[in-house]
């Protein structure tokens, strides 16, 4: 193995290509007649040329429903941006503090987590008694009308609890939307 060996540019595509694959920087210094370290430094360098000249190297897959992708061509073309690419792309750039997490969502899961712990104990009570209640040939007899009521307290704070969270989450989703398309449009009326 020569180390003054220089590789052509057709070779450092080909150590770049096969690196890709998995092809061990050993195996390849030996292929093309250079050192381990030569054939990284190859690697590397492409890696560095690509992050200096913005060469898009990663994609971002999304599947949406028809309407909510009809709603992102609505919002790009309200701002005046041609392409959905160039529409995520900037909006990706703005997004700032867009989609750093919610103090305030953040507070209202915590408060909704023990709530639903507390209902957790709440239901694993309530079926111990009525399995030892159906066990003794009990039943419903075995409870008296207030247990009845807090039973049915309990079904009816489920119910609420997750209409409570559906809200908080819409609530949310409604403004990173406004958020968005604020940023959206910011950057529409700058490149005018």
């Amino acid at each position: 193995m020569s180390r003054s060996k220089r590789l052509t540019e057709i070779e450092k595509m080909e150590i770049v290509r096969e690196a890709a694959k998995g092809v061990s920087t050993s195996e390849l210094g030996a292929r093309f007649g250079v050192t381990s370290r030569a054939v990284r430094y190859v690697v590397k360098a492409d890696e560095e040329r690509k992050k200096d000249t913005a060469v898009a190297t990663a994609a971002v897959t999304v599947k949406l429903t028809s309407e909510e992708l009809e709603a992102l061509d609505e919002v790009f073309t309200a701002a005046g941006i041609e392409t959905r690419t160039e529409g995520l792309r900037r909006l990706i750039k703005t997004a700032g503090g867009t989609f750093v997490p919610d103090v305030q969502l953040a507070a209202e899961m915590a408060r909704y987590r023990a709530s639903l712990n507390d209902l957790g104990n709440g239901v694993a009570q309530l079926t111990k008694r009525m399995t030892e209640a159906n066990q003794t040939g009990q039943g419903a007899t075995a409870f008296s009308e207030l247990q009845l009521a807090q039973m049915r307290g309990l079904a009816r704070f489920v119910l609420d609890s997750a209409d409570e969270i559906d809200l908080l989450v819409r609530r949310r989703r409604d403004a990173m939307r406004l958020e968005a398309t604020a940023a959206l449009r910011e950057f529409a009326h700058a490149a005018e």
